[in-house]
């Protein structure tokens, strides 16, 4: 009887998860940009290197990139962002963990108008957003979009007045996110 039950524990244990993991969509190739305009200077960096996953059983979200792998066109931008504005010996990654507020399907195909709302960690700074975007749902894959400015003050995140005109107070942040069923 004993032995029975330690069976039945354990095949239990193994369907919830494989169920669980049927529901799971991740990358580590994700890109993520961002883009800074003033009249003086535009800034744009791209990381390709982002890391995401997604919960859709749960609706669970989360992203995360290595401030160090922004790329700028020029690299003594990128040697600037890293060591005067982000400081990325001390604050290494940004991170999003949230949920998709609305109730989709995303195991069945079809494009989805969706926002998550969440904690956007930068800079150390954690702070509540909310973001919209799509999906686009596909029998084995997830294609995430999205889009929504970032307040440097609201992270701490200081710009010297030498260099203020060059550097916008809002920064449009976008994903494209190719998520695959694991």
């Amino acid at each position: 009887m004993k032995t029975k039950l330690i069976f039945l524990s354990l095949a239990l244990m193994l369907i919830t998860g494989l169920v669980s993991a049927q529901s799971l969509y991740r990358t580590s190739v994700g890109e993520l940009s961002f883009f800074s305009e003033t009249p003086v200077l535009d800034i744009e960096a791209v990381n390709q290197k982002t890391g995401a996953i997604l919960n859709v059983g749960t609706k669970e979200l989360a992203i995360q990139a290595k401030i160090t792998d922004f790329q700028f066109p020029n690299k003594l931008m990128q040697e600037h962002f890293n060591e005067n504005y982000m400081e990325s010996e001390r604050f290494p990654t940004a991170k999003f963990a949230g949920k998709i507020k609305e109730q989709v399907d995303l195991t069945k195909a079809g494009t989805y108008s969706v926002t998550a709302e969440g904690n956007l960690t930068i800079h150390g700074v954690t702070k509540p957003v909310q973001v919209k975007g799509t999906i686009v749902a596909t029998a084995t894959a997830l294609q995430v979009n999205f889009s929504f400015q970032v307040r440097t003050a609201d992270y701490q995140i200081e710009v010297p007045t030498l260099v203020f005109d060059k550097i916008a107070e809002t920064i449009t942040v976008s994903g494209k996110l190719n998520l695959v069923k694991q």
